[in-house]
């Protein structure tokens, strides 16, 4: 495939650390509150990776050469960048390509019915253009938004090569991020994220919860085995 590329800005990286992306509509549909959000896969994506200062792992963050760009900027659903400055993207309301000295790592959309062609046409051309390292989309309906359920591209001489999705069943696929370590799974419509160094998946904000009562409900047992053994004194 050719990349229509994206010319760099003739002046980016003059501007003051003030200058800003700017402002974008809100997405109106529910995919990402409901595949991404909701299951709180971005908040479990931060902790797995640990360092919040020079990692990034965001929703909907802007992505263009510098922030002074006004056209052919996109809005990944989840951006992943490590080795950066995560305060300065903050601010700036962006990803400025330019200022933080490298592409970002990874880039996944979620599809949509409004927007699924484009994913996997102008989007996935842009993002060549950009040199993100991969870039990955997923369909909660298995391919009527997308062309696939889940599919996966890495960088190789300015074009995404395929990377390979396995079928373990006609509910459950998954393929394996380099960029991140971890196998992006699509199970019966749901998006996962396996862990082979651990064997377990990123835990759902659901399963994460369920983890929290079960240790306090132990705690609460075990307080009072040792007031019964008379350990604790008024």
């Amino acid at each position: 495939m050719t990349s229509k590329r994206i010319a760099p800005s003739t002046t980016a990286g003059t501007a003051g650390t003030s200058e800003r992306f700017p402002d974008f509509p809100p997405r109106e549909d529910m995919q990402n509150p409901i595949h991404l959000h909701d299951p709180a896969h971005i908040a479990s994506l931060r902790l797995h990776y640990g360092d919040s200062e020079t990692t990034l792992v965001m929703g909907e963050v802007p992505v263009a050469w510098s922030a002074g760009q006004r056209e052919g900027i996109r809005i990944p659903d989840l951006l992943i960048a490590f080795n950066v400055d995560r305060a300065g993207i903050i601010d700036r309301r962006g990803y400025a390509i330019e200022r933080e000295g490298k592409p970002p790592d990874f880039a996944l959309e979620v599809a949509s019915p409004t927007t699924g062609v484009k994913d996997y046409t102008a989007k996935r051309g842009d993002y060549e253009a950009y040199g993100i390292s991969e870039y990955w989309r997923f369909d909660a309906s298995g391919g009527l938004c997308h062309d696939v359920a889940l599919a996966g591209g890495s960088l190789v001489d300015g074009s995404y090569h395929p990377i390979a999705v396995e079928w373990t069943d006609d509910t459950h696929c998954r393929g394996y991020s380099q960029a991140l370590g971890v196998h992006i799974c699509w199970e019966d419509g749901r998006l996962r994220w396996y862990d082979p160094e651990s064997g377990g998946y990123l835990r759902t904000f659901d399963e994460a919860s369920a983890a929290l009562q079960e240790a306090a409900s132990e705690v609460r047992k075990l307080r009072q085995r040792l007031e019964d053994l008379g350990c604790f004194s008024e």
